[in-house]
């Protein structure tokens, strides 16, 4: 459909087919972490080639985890968190804002120092979220600015300090570090949210062997842990899932079948969003222990919504397509609550809102989210990325309806972050 700069596909007619999504990201990412700091050899198949998940891997190696890469399969060695060496180099995140984060949490244990970098939009970042708590623990962390952004400089504790912690923010990625350096500390830690978020870390460690013990917002987790590897299945990416659900949905005359889409409970509000707004959306097949099912979606009629409160952690990724799909939608709709969004890749906010008005949309950015007059006619503009994967992507099904003009897409090398074969799966849906 386009190179690293190019024209996108234009006025899909119809959309039709089937496709199996990826494993899920976020899981991939935990899995491969939990994998290193057990002790022994797990295998992961149907492995996801993504950068970031890639950043992660080649992370572990250079903290002295042996990492086979076999093409279909990776096999890990893992070394228990006592198992892991000094880095000989800078670590280098790449695009990944989980990977930076989670491991500045499993660092914050070890007693040794190390410095972590990422690209341009990493390096954008603040990491003072994490770095605030990990000091109360006895960390010795800094960045740049009084925002810490990237790189990062850290000198872990193998005495660390137990902490009780209320989350100013929603965010799995800031928990999910507490809770890797927790496992690690002297004693229990409790972790309260204010907001519940995405819980594959929680689950995962469960998977692995350790324990930890959830009650509503309240996390608690006892120091000293150690994880027995273990085989994983992950199951299908929803963040990646969603851009064709809202393909489907869009685009006239369409009928799109999804399989092995992961439906963890903290992760389905694009699910009751698109409920909400009256899209044609059927689930099947549901696997209650890999937490995956079929959906399928047709083109609909679409109704407006307000989406805020305790639905936004579990969409937070999702937003910007969903912003799209409002669009579509008759009436407007309001996104409230998502001041997250200004500290992803791009301040998602501004960005998907300058990118959508561009192409025809009607968008107010809010303080903490937008404002979407629909039914909107979109046409052609020159979108960059600015190196944000989402957007990217979110650009691309937006193309599906434009017919007067292209859409030029630059940098659309940053959907590599997520999802390699993101243009090809796309463009054999397209009849």
């Amino acid at each position: 459909m386009v190179g690293i700069t190019g024209a996108l596909q234009n006025k899909a007619t119809v959309l039709s087919g089937k496709h199996k999504v990826h494993g899920d990201k976020p899981s991939f990412n935990r899995a491969n972490m939990c994998r290193s700091l057990a002790k022994g050899t797990a295998r992961l198949v149907e492995f996801l080639r993504s950068e970031d998940v890639l950043s992660t891997m080649a992370v572990f190696r250079e903290l002295g985890v042996s990492i086979e890469d076999k093409g279909d399969e990776v096999v890990v060695h893992g070394v228990g968190f006592d198992g892991l060496r000094a880095p000989q180099k800078r670590l280098d995140m790449g695009n990944s804002g989980t990977s930076i984060r989670l491991i500045s949490g499993v660092l914050a244990g070890q007693p040794f120092s190390a410095e972590m970098f990422g690209d341009d939009s990493l390096s954008k970042r603040p990491m003072d979220r994490v770095t605030m708590p990990l000091r109360q623990m006895g960390v010795v962390i800094s960045g740049q600015t009084d925002r810490d952004l990237p790189p990062l400089k850290i000198t872990g504790s193998d005495h660390l300090t137990p902490i009780n912690y209320t989350l100013p923010v929603a965010s799995a990625q800031v928990k999910s570090a507490l809770i890797f350096a927790a496992l690690q500390a002297d004693g229990e830690s409790v972790i309260i949210e204010k907001e519940k978020t995405r819980n594959h870390t929680e689950d995962m460690i469960q998977q692995f062997g350790g324990e930890i013990s959830v009650n509503g917002k309240e996390i608690r987790i006892k120091g000293g842990q150690t994880f027995t590897a273990t085989d994983v299945t992950v199951p299908g990416d929803i963040s990646s899932a969603a851009f064709f659900l809202v393909a489907g949905l869009i685009v006239p005359n369409s009928e799109i079948t999804l399989k092995n889409v992961g439906i963890n409970e903290t992760r389905t509000g694009i699910i009751e969003v698109i409920q909400a707004m009256g899209g044609d959306l059927t689930i099947t097949d549901v696997d209650e222990v890999a937490k995956s099912a079929t959906l399928t979606v047709r083109s609909s009629e679409l109704k407006p919504t307000e989406i805020s409160g305790d639905i936004i952690p579990r969409l937070i990724d999702e937003l910007p397509v969903i912003a799209l799909l409002a669009t579509q939608a008759n009436g407007t709709t309001i996104i409230r609550d998502a001041e997250e969004l200004k500290v992803k890749e791009t301040d998602r906010i501004q960005v998907v809102a300058d990118m959508l008005n561009d192409m025809g949309a009607e968008i107010t950015p809010t303080e903490d989210g937008m404002i979407i007059q629909g039914k909107s006619q979109l046409n052609g503009a020159t979108i960059n990325t600015q190196g944000d994967h989402r957007i990217g992507m979110t650009a691309a099904v937006a193309a599906l309806l434009v017919a007067d003009g292209e859409v030029i897409l630059e940098r659309s090398e940053a959907i590599q972050t997520s999802y390699p074969t993101f243009f090809e799966d796309l463009s054999h849906l397209i009849v």
